[in-house]
């Protein structure tokens, strides 16, 4: 896989990021528009998906990153690997989520995982963070009931924040009694998640389950 080097941190705030993300023709996205779907926000390179991609192909899977050449250099591992459920859309997720989900078909949304944001440590940088109470919302709106949000952070503090947002939407429950999932509950890791983990750090893991009507 070639080397794309970028920024680390892009300013979703800034003008160059707010026009929202045409959806794609799903149909020529993936090959069977009607598989259950996975979303990955802020996917980065992209290897999880590719990998997680080629082991399940029943599942379709989206993912969505606000640097533009990392999306590109992942697509072309995508028809590279010729993996028809996998697909990447650049895009400030923050103004475009609504506009994709709208397109999608009727209840493939079943689960999404935001996996390591960006932490904006900084308290006037917060408001850049990725989930935001409209973020939940939208999520809450589109995501099939029974279906799964998978949260995962090693900076505790936005952790409990992302959690916090979840917790205070009435469409979502967390499972586990609040407690940390000690384990991934996906097949495959992250890169991130690995790094982390061989240092001997802590990941900190939640799962929230949409309610049924």
């Amino acid at each position: 896989m070639a080397i794309v080097r970028v920024r680390q941190h892009v300013n979703p705030l800034s003008e160059k990021y707010q026009q929202p993300a045409a959806p794609p023709d799903w149909a020529k996205v993936f090959a069977d528009p009607s598989q259950p779907l996975h979303l990955d926000i802020g996917c980065g390179k992209g290897t999880f998906l590719l990998k997680i991609a080629a082991q399940q192909p029943h599942w379709n899977y989206l993912g969505l990153e606000i640097r533009q050449p990392l999306v590109i250099a992942a697509n072309v591992h995508q028809a590279e690997l010729g993996l028809t459920n996998l697909h990447y859309i650049f895009c400030n997720v923050n103004n475009s989520l609504r506009s994709l989900l709208t397109t999608l078909p009727t209840d493939s949304l079943q689960q999404v995982s935001i996996q390591f944001p960006d932490p904006w440590f900084k308290k006037r940088h917060q408001k850049r963070r990725v989930v935001q109470p409209e973020l939940v919302e939208e999520l809450a709106a589109y995501l099939k009931p029974d279906g799964t949000v998978f949260l995962q952070s090693d900076v505790k503090s936005v952790e409990l924040e992302m959690c916090d947002r979840f917790q205070e939407h009435p469409a979502f429950m967390r499972q586990g009694a609040g407690q940390w999932l000690e384990t991934n509950p996906l097949p495959i890791p992250t890169e991130r998640e690995q790094a982390t983990l061989s240092r001997g750090e802590p990941v900190y893991r939640a799962v929230f389950v949409k309610k049924s009507a």
